[in-house]
């Protein structure tokens, strides 16, 4: 095992990746009870919604099978399930939007991984990757950072989206809360535990959050912290009536042009979304090169490729990298070990999904602020005097939390990147590839406004 995972070759153990596999899955369980919230909450135009028992066992199942996939070929701890913000794309625009019924909108999905695939396959999908600058790919790692830490503070109930305008984000008014205790509880204890280099401080932080909680619900009138309730069964029973269920007739229903740009844009947000992930988790792990590459990267593009195809075959929605796979790597996992723990743990969720449940992002939360602390330390390779390299890192690392998305970080950096580049006549310096990028960026951002 140590020979396969390359644990001491990478610096590791094989405690240290046990405990990292747990940690990511513990940071990401909530997919497992979100995913069938979102997909399960639309009806199609046949007057159809997806079952939540089914929606729970092929999110769990695929998230698992591609998981461990991806540490068995690519030995990287990176963790896949079904991707937030694809999911509502197929819910909201496909399916509620554009009337497509839903085995004909994960029908798109399964088109979009088929081409995705191809672009990794014929060696574009990396050689993009690439293209981009070191000072990019850093901002990509940074920006992540802060996108996870506000994705925390929202998880934990301290910053919140103000009802009746006036700022587009606040700080939460309820900090007499319990919930916002159990997040304050679990954050204190998680930063001094990694200040004391305690092992496992993020799982340890994690469990002693999720016990709280159960303390205080059981303890108050009602669940006054949201999601740490003790279930009434323990186990359930899998339903995988799903998988399979996907056709591909959404060109005979919205024409061509329509389906092809419908597929493009779902292309783009989960290209460069897998793509930037990959690099913070594998700059996290240690795992980067001098030039800032990951030497597995074709393997993780390959299985992270396959992973939308599985998730929209099986009606989970596009499976990929997780961005709380950084928690795992900060706990110092650095292997595909990491994964098989994890992949192994949401297939227990198919018969335990109730007990999975139980951890309140309250709890996790703290998880997620910490990682993005550690992960903001990438600005300090970048060249801050040269405004040429400056301004685009810096749309870079702002837009992601800001517009709460990835690909939009990724994208409006690169644009940046290449227009002052010819502004000041250094098109030397833009690599093809970077160029023809960009210009698929603007018709992404265009497009979603036209």
């Amino acid at each position: 095992m140590d020979r396969f995972f390359r644990i001491s070759e990478r610096g590791s153990t094989v405690r240290t990746e046990i405990l990292g596999g747990l940690v990511t899955f513990a940071t990401m369980a909530y997919i497992v009870a979100l995913n069938p919230a979102i997909l399960g909450g639309v009806k199609d135009a046949a007057g159809l919604t997806l079952d939540q028992t089914q929606l729970v066992t092929v999110t769990a199942l695929v998230a698992a099978v591609m998981t461990i996939a991806m540490g068995l070929f690519a030995n990287v701890p990176m963790a896949l399930a079904a991707g937030l913000g694809v999911n509502a794309f197929v819910a909201y625009t496909l399916v509620a939007g554009r009337g497509l019924s839903w085995a004909d909108a994960m029908g798109v999905i399964v088109i979009e991984g088929v081409v995705m695939l191809v672009l990794v396959l014929v060696g574009l999908r990396e050689a993009i990757m690439n293209a981009i600058p070191d000072a990019l790919k850093r901002a990509i790692g940074a920006g992540i950072g802060l996108f996870i830490a506000l994705i925390g503070f929202v998880d934990g109930g301290i910053v919140i989206h103000p009802e009746g305008g006036g700022t587009v984000v606040a700080l939460s008014d309820h900090f007499r809360s319990w919930n916002t205790l159990v997040f304050a509880v679990t954050l204190l204890v998680v930063a001094i535990l990694m200040a004391r280099k305690i092992p496992g401080a993020l799982l340890i932080g994690i469990v002693v959050g999720t016990v709280v909680a159960l303390i205080v619900n059981g303890a108050a009138d009602g669940t006054p912290v949201a999601g740490a309730t003790w279930p009434h069964k323990v186990f359930a029973t899998p339903d995988f009536h799903l998988v399979g269920d996907a056709r591909f007739h959404v060109f005979d229903v919205l024409g061509w042009g329509a389906a092809i740009g419908l597929i493009l844009t779902v292309l783009m947000a989960n290209f460069f979304d897998a793509m930037g992930t990959a690099l913070a988790i594998g700059r996290e792990a240690d795992l980067v090169d001098e030039d800032g590459r990951l030497p597995q990267m074709r393997n993780v593009l390959i299985v992270e490729s396959v992973g939308a195809i599985a998730g929209g075959a099986a009606s989970a929605s596009s499976n990929t990298i997780f961005v709380e796979s950084t928690a795992g790597a900060a706990q110092g996992a650095k292997t595909g070990l990491a994964n098989i723990v994890t992949g192994g743990l949401f297939l227990l969720a198919m018969f335990l999904s109730p007990i999975v449940g139980i951890i309140p992002s309250s709890a996790t939360g703290p998880a997620l602020v910490i990682v993005g602390a550690l992960m903001i330390s990438q600005v300090a390779g970048i060249d801050w005097q040269d405004m040429g390299v400056a301004v685009p890192a810096f749309v870079t690392i702002t837009l992601m939390p800001f517009t709460y998305s990835i690909a939009n970080g990724v994208g409006a950096g690169i644009v940046t990147f290449v227009l002052i580049a010819l502004g000041r006549g250094k098109w030397r310096e833009v690599h093809p590839l970077l160029a023809v990028v960009g210009a698929f960026f603007v018709w992404y951002f265009l497009r979603g406004v036209v």
